[in-house]
């Protein structure tokens, strides 16, 4: 249990991080350049945790660093921070609360995950807390900036399940490798066409460079690498569930710093949003138990294989 809650609190890093990056993005980056913005968000925090781990992708990694790098990183960022700037933060990040509902289904055929009642319950009271929340919120809603989120949603899920599935099957990739390998390639991939489409980069204010400081090292390279630990060790319908603290911090911090009104409404939401993470929080023992290698070493190895009968590498 004690093991479970700590992967969880660490797992929960990221939601919270992204939803403070809805406003970061918002309130200061250059809202004309979502290439730019997406690429200067991925490639300096993948290079960083490449200059950390210093591996470089081998064998399938080659293809599978492209492919997720494509989805989690290049189409999801650029979906973001055209979401971030077309809402305002408690919406932008109150959509993208229907991902545990999508994790969950995309996990099942990936994963062999069937989501479980709990899950299911948890998803559908955090759902609904997102829906009050939503309906309670500020107007000047944008239907392209719903539709953007929506997408996003759509594109992560899919990319984050994938990744599950490729770090539980193999030993050879470790969690700061492979994420850095994402961001990486995703930068990569990014840059050209952002120049193509864009341009020259826009020019970077002093508070500009501060926000991308944030977004690139504590909303991209810490946060992603806390999530795909928690995915790795924890069932995709719970870490799915523990993503609703996103539109969570997205709501408190529109209200708190950038004046949206919280309303009894979106309270109610609140307190439904964390009834559902509640619900679908993991077992003291089941799924975790059949693991203990990984569970009790506690920390990210960069793909180090550990000594012993299984060579698994955390």
């Amino acid at each position: 249990m004690e093991a479970n809650a700590r992967w969880v609190a660490l797992t929960a890093v990221a939601p919270v991080a992204w939803g403070a990056n809805y406003f970061v993005t918002h309130e200061f980056l250059p809202a004309d350049h979502p290439l730019y913005g997406a690429a200067l968000r991925a490639l300096p925090a993948g290079l960083v945790l490449l200059a950390l781990c210093r591996r470089r992708p081998h064998g399938a990694w080659w293809g599978r660093s492209a492919v997720l790098g494509l989805l989690n990183v290049s189409v999801f960022f650029f979906l973001v921070f055209t979401a971030s700037q077309l809402l305002p933060t408690s919406v932008a990040s109150t959509v993208m609360a229907v991902s545990p509902l999508i994790m969950m289904l995309a996990a099942w055929p990936l994963v062999a995950e069937r989501p479980s009642v709990a899950h299911l319950a948890g998803a559908v009271t955090g759902l609904g807390g997102v829906c009050l929340m939503l309906l309670g919120g500020a107007g000047g809603i944008s239907m392209p900036g719903i539709l953007a989120s929506a997408a996003a949603v759509l594109v992560s899920s899919v990319g984050h399940v994938l990744a599950k599935r490729w770090n539980t099957a193999t030993a050879d990739a470790g969690v700061l490798a492979s994420t850095a390998w994402q961001l990486t390639a995703g930068g990569l991939l990014l840059l050209p066409v952002a120049v193509a489409v864009e341009g020259a980069p826009p020019p970077v204010s002093p508070s500009a460079l501060l926000a991308f400081c944030y977004v690139g090292l504590v909303a991209t390279a810490l946060a992603f690498a806390a999530w795909f630990a928690g995915l790795r060790r924890l069932p995709a319908g719970t870490v799915g569930l523990i993503g609703l603290l996103n539109p969570v911090t997205g709501v408190l911090l529109g209200t708190a710093v950038a004046g949206e009104v919280l309303t009894g409404r979106q309270l109610c939401g609140l307190a439904l949003v964390l009834g559902g993470v509640a619900l679908g929080r993991p077992p003291g023992k089941g799924r975790q138990a059949s693991r203990p290698d990984r569970a009790a070493s506690g920390r990210p190895d960069c793909g180090r294989r550990k000594a012993g009968r299984t060579g698994r590498s955390v």
